[in-house]
């Protein structure tokens, strides 16, 4: 689970804003059931965040800032590449580095990661375990202005091959968290590297507003469970799905060249054939996921079936269904897997194509299944049928707005007083809160518009 985000001078934010998850105790015995203890520590964490703000305001550069995080903490980047850090752009402070600064739970233990990066370079890299009011350094990484890469490992003591390779160090802009995952077996890691580099690997999980959810169909191969609720879930929610099925077939390198007529499939196997990771795989535009387990190539096919009048079966292919089911199939994830200890799925723009009923009882769903567990759902939204305070805490909703320096700001419904009663949407509409766009003189431009008699 994320307790708390940091980021500053990337994209939209220009100094430090914090998405800040720590239950209010302002709030009293307000929906106790979205609260999950911090280990070691008298407060909790929220289960959910719901992030408001006008187009352009900054909600996405938060999701591509934590996506950048994630890529730090486990890619590898090529000789000259660069970071790949993108800076605020409309002040002064571009050529400073990036920071970015993440606490989570991992195994129930409270992490904090972190790093500093400019346009060339990781120039400062942390990691921290917390306990209570104590912070142990597992490891400190700095870079100094000629380029040296140094890193000190404090709080692991019996790992021998990772203490050689902070001797090494890594590549200046690569990240030494990423450096480990891409060099060191897991074998040879400490149980809190183990837990770190799981959580980030799986326990993180970027649902993008277009993207397809990396491995659906695969989970609904390997998991009856997940099937059959997926396919409970799209038929309770009149989609016209009957139920799913999928078809994972093995395939030898010769057989599988023959049978790929999709050139981006041709093009993904040339790829994964190359790939030195285990467990890899690539999608293309229909849906079908082709994958490689060790040396072992499959094609993966996900199909919708469809109850006909006559009493018989029609099957279609995921992309002949609608947006909208296809997107709230690739939620679906969220409502079931994070039952693996302290997940968390942030979601960009949570109602594309979706009905706002749906959206509401896809979030009322998550909150109500599970009470107590740590399972975690952030997402960005237009979606004001959401402003509800008996959906969710004040603590939980979230306006992002910019300010006369065009930066993001990050800031909380809890931040203001207001009653319990409080009709939150209507207010947030008429401008209480800010976080709505700002409409200039529409009238004159219509008037102006000249349109020919």
């Amino acid at each position: 689970m994320i307790v708390s985000f940091s980021v500053a001078n990337f994209r939209s934010f220009s100094t430090e804003e914090t998405l800040n998850l720590v239950a209010s105790p302002r709030l009293g015995q307000s929906h106790k059931e979205h609260e999950i203890a911090i280990p070691n520590s008298d407060e909790k964490v929220l289960r959910t965040a719901v992030l408001y703000g006008a187009n352009g305001a900054g909600k996405s550069n938060l999701f591509k800032a934590l996506s950048f995080v994630k890529r730090i903490a486990l890619g590898s980047r090529a000789k000259g590449s660069g970071t790949g850090r993108e800076a605020f752009l409309l002040g002064s402070r571009a050529a400073e580095p990036s920071s970015f600064d993440l606490q989570l739970i991992a195994d129930s233990k409270l992490y904090r990661f972190g790093f500093k990066a400019d346009d060339n370079r990781i120039t400062e890299e942390w990691l921290a375990r917390i306990d209570g009011s104590k912070e142990k350094i597992l490891y400190e990484r700095v870079t100094d202005e000629t380029g040296k890469v140094k890193v000190n490992v404090p709080g692991i003591s019996s790992a021998k091959k990772l203490k050689a390779l902070a001797t090494v160090a890594g590549p200046q802009n690569q990240s030494f968290l990423a450096t480990i995952h891409l060099t060191l077996e897991k074998a040879d890691l400490d149980d809190q590297l183990r837990s770190i580099l799981e959580w980030f690997e799986n326990g993180l999980v970027l649902i993008g507003p277009s993207a397809p959810f990396r491995g659906l169909g695969n989970r609904l191969a390997k998991d009856d469970g997940f099937k059959e609720f997926a396919s409970g879930f799209l038929k309770a929610t009149s989609t016209g799905v009957d139920h799913l099925d999928v078809v994972k077939t093995e395939i030898k390198d010769e057989e599988l060249l023959a049978s790929l007529a999709d050139p981006g499939l041709t093009s993904a196997f040339k790829l994964l054939k190359e790939s030195k990771k285990g467990t890899t795989f690539l999608t293309n535009d229909r849906g079908t996921e082709l994958r490689k387990d060790g040396d072992v190539f499959s094609i993966i096919k996900i199909r919708s079936m469809h109850a006909h009048k006559q009493g018989q079966e029609v099957a279609l292919e995921l992309a002949d269904e609608s947006d909208g089911t296809q997107r709230l199939l690739n939620l679906l994830p969220a409502l079931y897997y994070p039952r693996n200890k302290g997940a968390a799925y942030f979601i960009d723009e949570i109602d594309r194509s979706l009905h706002p009923k749906l959206v509401f009882d896809f979030l009322k769903f998550f909150l109500r299944s599970c009470e107590g567990t740590q399972r975690q759902v952030i997402v960005t939204t237009h979606e004001s049928n959401l402003l509800d305070l008996e959906l969710l805490r004040r603590d939980e909703i979230w306006f992002a707005e910019k300010d006369k320096e065009a930066a993001t700001r990050l800031y909380s419904l809890s931040d203001f007083k207001v009653r319990n009663d409080l009709e939150i949407r209507k207010h947030y509409l008429q401008g209480r809160f800010g976080a709505i766009p700002f409409l200039g003189n529409l009238a004159r431009l219509l008037d102006d518009q000249g349109c020919p008699e």
